[in-house]
């Protein structure tokens, strides 16, 4: 029965994965990134450095890839969004369809809070993060184009839709950080949006 033993094997890697993600962004944001080492993640973690490098390539890379199978889960946002009903807009069905994936961030909000803690103080980390993501544009772009009738290669809106619904998404987690998680990401998110499709109209009139 080979099936049972390869998803006993792939939970096990993701629970793993999970494991020491969590640990790297705990003692990050404890102790300062140049203060922590792969030896004390995986220590603290209860695997050797050897397993570490089995999931991690550094650990920066600990710090920003909350999941192993961050590739599938970026894959399952697209399929989500392009499985939304037509008369559904695109700019909402976008965000309806990554919602599923940012609601972690309330479900486990210390991590959170640790991992844009360690985020914000090392710039090294930021680029890291940016870099990861690199991989779903074009995808996404294409998926975009596809569920609006767009060119990807000659109209603007799909690739300004991502970028604009990406920094709704940098503005709520930023948000969210500086007010200590004190509120829900979801909410927060809800109102980026509610404001992009009103226009970005300005809060109380036009200033004098």
């Amino acid at each position: 029965m080979p099936e049972p033993v390869k998803g006993l094997r792939e939970r096990k890697r993701l629970e793993t994965h999970r494991a020491l993600a969590t640990t790297a962004v705990r003692l990050v944001a404890e102790r300062g990134l140049d203060h922590v080492t792969v030896e004390d993640i995986s220590a603290a973690a209860g695997v050797s450095a050897r397993t570490f490098f089995n999931y991690f390539a550094s650990k920066e890379d600990a710090v920003v890839i909350a999941h192993a199978d961050y590739a599938e889960r970026s894959q399952r946002v697209i399929d989500r969004f392009l499985a939304t009903p037509k008369e559904v807009s695109t700019p909402r069905a976008f965000v309806e369809a990554a919602k599923e994936d940012f609601a972690e961030i309330d479900r486990n909000r210390e991590e959170w809070l640790g991992r844009m803690k360690a985020i914000q103080e090392n710039p090294t980390l930021h680029s890291r993060a940016v870099t990861m993501n690199h991989h779903t544009i074009a995808p996404t772009i294409e998926a975009i184009a596809r569920r609006s009738g767009t060119d990807p290669e000659a109209d603007l809106y799909p690739v300004l839709l991502l970028t604009t619904i990406g920094g709704a998404f940098n503005a709520t987690l930023r948000l969210w950080y500086q007010r200590e998680g004190r509120v829900s990401a979801m909410d927060l998110l809800d109102e980026a949006l509610e404001i992009l499709l009103a226009g970005l109209p300005e809060p109380g009139g036009h200033a004098h």
